[in-house]
């Protein structure tokens, strides 16, 4: 770790983003099982967030994978450090005044309770949004077939099956993907947005 380092604070106050933007920088967090939903959610909500002029960006496997966290594996160790990667980063966006969206497995709480602390600790809000779904149902959509890989055993350590999912126990909001399409989650995050003040009703 490097300790020649200080933090060189910019000439643009929080207040002064939020003022001329119009909306307060935060991270939406989207958590859950693999094929709950998460990415089609987080797609739709940039775009819906993007029509309505507020600036957002979608940070998820496919963006931060082939590029920032090219070099790190599947193991839970490599998992550990692509969510303290993607906070750090989507801590950056939020501070930005960036409504940045994150659409990760996310299995463990004690990862996603530091990605929360230190957007606390800089005085940014932090949306943990529970994207569920019952092992039954996302074992039938299985788009890639990772699920039925991971039940012959060629992929191991999946999460849900061969590794642990640690359910949030108090996200901010938790919505039920059997039961709610991806219009009505769009809506159930934006109104929570606009109730909170972060963007314009």
């Amino acid at each position: 770790m490097a300790t020649n380092i200080t933090f060189h604070p910019g000439s643009v106050s929080a207040e002064e983003r939020t003022g001329l933007l119009t909306q307060k920088g935060a991270t939406i967090w989207l958590t859950g099982l693999s094929a709950s939903g998460k990415s089609t959610i987080a797609c739709a909500l940039e775009q819906h967030l993007l029509h309505l002029h507020k600036f957002s960006y979608r940070l998820d496997g496919d963006n931060v994978r082939f590029g920032l966290n090219k070099d790190l594996g599947f193991d839970e160790k490599s998992r550990n450090e692509n969510i303290r990667r993607t906070s750090e980063v989507s801590k950056l966006f939020a501070d930005s005044s960036c409504i940045a969206i994150t659409a990760f497995i996310s299995p463990y709480r004690a990862d996603r309770a530091f990605a929360r602390e230190i957007h606390e600790q800089a005085s940014l809000p932090f949306i943990e949004v529970f994207v569920d779904a019952p092992l039954h149902v996302v074992e039938q959509r299985d788009p890639k077939g990772l699920y039925k890989k991971a039940r012959t055993g060629e992929i191991k350590d999946f999460t849900g099956i061969s590794a642990p999912y640690e359910a949030p126990e108090n996200p901010e909001i938790h919505i039920d993907t059997s039961t709610t399409d991806v219009a009505e989650s769009v809506r159930i995050i934006t109104d929570y947005l606009k109730a909170k003040g972060y963007i314009s009703q």
